[in-house]
């Protein structure tokens, strides 16, 4: 079980004092913070935890993201930007680039993503996601996020797309990713914003650091119609009304069957929803069990989210990341924190440097960085949950 030590008044950079009586601190009306420790074999990590009563019609959560997919910006930024009072880190994301000279990172997340009920992106393959191995039978495309019934809830959002043109249809098979399946095409919206396209068409389903495509295709659809082709991915800002598609080895081909003036209809859309809001995330507790085959050597600063009460309260924790407590704990130790807390599902979020919860002080009109992020500041990250409240919160 959880040891708690509550906080209001203390510094979070001190040793709690030994074994108070948990406390709450309000941060706005249903919604509330503390932090207590856990004790692992490894030492004590510290946790950071937002309540957040959904079912307080005052009080809603939102995806936190730059405005566009490819783009990547601090939690505290991304909070005070659209005036939530608190929130976490979200997806893992596509941080880095070394494995393809020459190819930027994006920035991108791995997972899907929507926002006030609009698909922004569909998950990369599992063998391009970053983060640890995934227990067995989960997969990339699954999410956090709340119905239109209000509630919180963990599911799995798949691209169910098409593109249509005078020569046949095809499938689409990505839509705003920084990765796409072997032999498919994908397509690239404003949404996606100004980042290359060339990292989609680098490595397979299975391996991230395979080499990138030798046989690729581009081309833009502006109201319907082609307007302009290309043998490689190209970069840039996409305007209103614009989608480029980008195609690999099979989708490559596809595409060239297209020229410029021909009509072209892409449709396409996240099944398994519908979601007000969606983050990537991989389950790690389902029905109060936390699953099997999770990693329970390797210890880290985590993030997690965990739904309580048939989806009523969402818990959104960040661990630590102070030097006395940047052990961490392994991702099966966030599980059984998670259900000790009272979760019957939650799921693993982006940790390490990404590790972050925020939320406005008392009187405060921006928030506050409340755990301490592991690398001695906010790293900036692709989304996060957004906590927000209405009139009379």
């Amino acid at each position: 079980m959880l040891v708690l030590a509550s906080l209001l008044g203390a510094s979070l950079a001190a040793a709690p004092p030994a074994a108070p009586a948990p406390v709450w601190r309000p941060v706005a009306s249903g919604v509330e913070y503390r932090w207590f420790d856990i004790p692992s074999s490894r030492g004590t990590a510290r946790a950071h935890l937002l309540s957040v009563d959904l079912g307080d019609a005052r009080v809603s959560v939102g995806l936190l993201y730059p405005g566009v997919v490819a783009a990547r910006s601090p939690l505290s930024s991304l909070a005070d930007g659209a005036g939530a009072v608190g929130g976490v880190n979200g997806d893992f994301f596509h941080m880095s680039e070394t494995q393809h000279p020459g190819v930027e990172a994006t920035g991108a997340p791995v997972g899907p993503a929507v926002a006030d009920g609009r698909p922004l992106k569909a998950a990369v393959p599992n063998g391009q996601r970053f983060g640890p191995a995934l227990p067995p039978g989960t997969n990339s495309r699954q999410v956090l996020g709340v119905g239109e019934d209000g509630a919180a809830r963990i599911g799995e959002l798949a691209l169910d797309g098409t593109v249509s043109s005078e020569g046949g249809a095809f499938a689409l098979r990505g839509l705003n990713q920084y990765a796409l399946p072997v032999g498919s095409v994908g397509v690239f919206t404003e949404d996606w914003g100004a980042a290359s396209r060339v990292r989609a068409t680098c490595g397979t389903d299975t391996r991230r650091d395979a080499p990138c495509s030798a046989e690729t295709y581009e081309v833009t659809v502006r109201d319907g119609q082609v307007v302009s082709t290309a043998e490689k991915p190209g970069r840039g800002s996409i305007a209103p009304g614009t989608e480029v598609l980008v195609g690999r080895e099979a989708g490559a081909r596809e595409l060239r069957r297209m020229a410029v003036g021909d009509r072209v209809k892409v449709s396409y859309g996240l099944t398994g929803g519908p979601y007000r809001f969606a983050v990537g995330g991989f389950p790690v507790l389902r029905d109060g069990a936390p699953l099997s085959g999770m990693d329970k050597v390797t210890p880290a600063v985590r993030t997690a989210a965990g739904v309580k009460d048939g989806g009523r309260w969402l818990l959104l924790l960040a661990l630590d990341g102070s030097p006395g407590f940047r052990s961490g704990l392994t991702v099966a130790e966030v599980a059984d924190a998670m259900r000790d807390l009272g979760a019957s599902d939650a799921v693993n979020l982006d940790g390490g440097g990404s590790s972050t919860l925020v939320a406005r002080e008392e009187g405060a009109a921006r928030v506050s960085v409340l755990n301490h992020p592991s690398g001695g500041a906010q790293r900036a990250v692709a989304n996060g949950i957004g906590v927000f409240v209405g009139a009379g919160g």
